[in-house]
């Protein structure tokens, strides 16, 4: 496995690659979710990049920037042991200008749910995966559907500027009792572990009703909400593919979205009904 700390050594070696790559970008503390996403790609490709780095753009002021997760040591042998061909992970001054240029997320669909709750959020994700795009220029470049808002505003941007690279959407890997599988859930003490499970208790519920011929999202959030009550609950809500919110669940086009406090620690969750 190659280690690339500069961008220009980076595309160098991009370059060079005739076959398929495939690219997933991370901030480290790798998990089994993020391994998922590295086989996936290495199944569909030539040659395999991870990144990892930590971006400073998309935390907001009194976020876990400082606090967040770093095993370095550990994420190379697991990117070593699961056959990546490249590791780049680049300090933030060779990713970042003093007089930086800026993205803007769209001025709705960036700017609700995960949008709302972090303002600008969205700006330094779209930033930054524009970056490592174009540094990487990946066939296929793989992401997690438990990020279903980044997710999509990802897809739009490679749209909107003729990327010409295919995004992977790959499914939520869960724990045995059904957590979503995070970086943050280290942060979880015993009691903390067990709220949290509500999140993925009350996606189930939801699911259990719709297929019980359940169609009003009011009602599915008002069951959802009194689940989450032990939570500080940030949004439950309920929208289409294009992230449009829906009054009647739309089978095959619904995504149900929660985000909540469980103590300090800030966690999400959906499925895609």
């Amino acid at each position: 496995m190659i280690q690339i700390t500069d961008p220009k050594s980076l595309q160098n070696y991009r370059n060079k690659i005739q076959e398929n790559v495939g690219f997933v970008p991370t901030m480290g503390a790798l998990h089994e979710g993020h391994i998922s996403l590295i086989k996936k790609s290495i199944t569909e490709n030539g040659k395999t990049i991870v990144s990892i780095f930590v971006n400073p753009t998309q935390f907001l002021p009194g976020e876990d920037l400082d606090a967040y997760p770093r095993k370095l040591q550990a994420d190379l042998k697991i990117c070593e042991l699961a056959g990546v061909d490249c590791l780049f992970m680049p300090d933030i001054q060779e990713m970042y200008e003093k007089d930086e240029l800026s993205i803007k997320a769209p001025k709705i669909k960036g700017y609700i749910l995960e949008g709302y709750n972090r303002p600008g959020h969205f700006d330094g994700v779209l930033q930054i995966v524009l970056k490592l795009l174009n540094l990487t220029k990946p066939t296929n470049a793989y992401f997690g559907k438990k990020d279903a808002q980044q997710l999509f505003l990802i897809q739009n941007m490679v749209k909107h500027l003729f990327l010409e690279t295919t995004i992977v959407p790959c499914e939520i890997v869960r724990e045995h009792d059904g957590l979503a599988l995070s970086s943050r859930n280290v942060y979880l003490n015993e009691q903390e572990r067990q709220d949290a499970l509500l999140l993925s208790k009350s996606l189930k519920t939801a699911t259990k009703r719709i297929i019980e011929g359940e169609r009003d999202t009011e009602t599915i959030r008002k069951i959802m909400l009194e689940i989450l009550s032990p939570t500080a609950v940030e949004y439950v809500q309920i929208v289409d593919r294009e992230f449009n919110y829906i009054q009647e669940i739309q089978i095959n086009n619904s995504i149900i979205l929660v985000a909540a406090r469980v103590g300090t620690t800030r966690l999400i969750d959906n499925i895609w009904v």
